[in-house]
């Protein structure tokens, strides 16, 4: 009455124990989105040092190049060279660092990375700090 299925079936991507290209764990995969979205609040926080001169940015811009080290095995993060103050404003970049902190802040809870959470927590209070003065300026 029914007949035997003689083809493979079209739903086993993988034929065998070995596939034909790599898997990531999700702890290496959170981990390369981690370093990414700390790698991206480097270069922010890079433009701020440029627009004007803070030590907490100084010491935000190295923990942030240590852990982003960290996170990728020991590799350094491209850094921009710092080349004179550039007159521009900085309450958009205090924006999207904050926002950058806050998606790391995200994976770094998903990661249970303690370090990266307490760091992102931080420079999300120094980027809410930085804009409130100018906020309740505007109003």
């Amino acid at each position: 009455m029914y007949e035997p299925i003689r083809d493979k079936s079209v739903h086993n991507t993988v034929d065998g124990p070995t596939p034909d290209f790599p898997h990531r764990s999700r702890e290496e995969e959170l981990d390369i989105q981690l370093a990414g979205h700390l790698a991206a609040l480097l270069a922010v926080t890079d433009e701020l040092r440029a627009a004007q001169a803070s030590a907490d940015l100084d010491t935000a811009a190295e923990r942030l190049a240590e852990q982003v080290g960290r996170l990728r095995g020991g590799r350094a993060p491209a850094r921009a060279a710092m080349s004179g103050r550039r007159d521009r404003g900085t309450a958009d970049l205090h924006r999207r660092a904050h926002a950058l902190a806050g998606r790391a802040l995200v994976v770094a809870a998903s990661r249970a990375d303690t370090a990266a959470a307490i760091l992102a927590a931080e420079r999300m209070d120094a980027h809410t700090a930085a804009l409130e003065p100018r906020e309740l300026a505007s109003r």
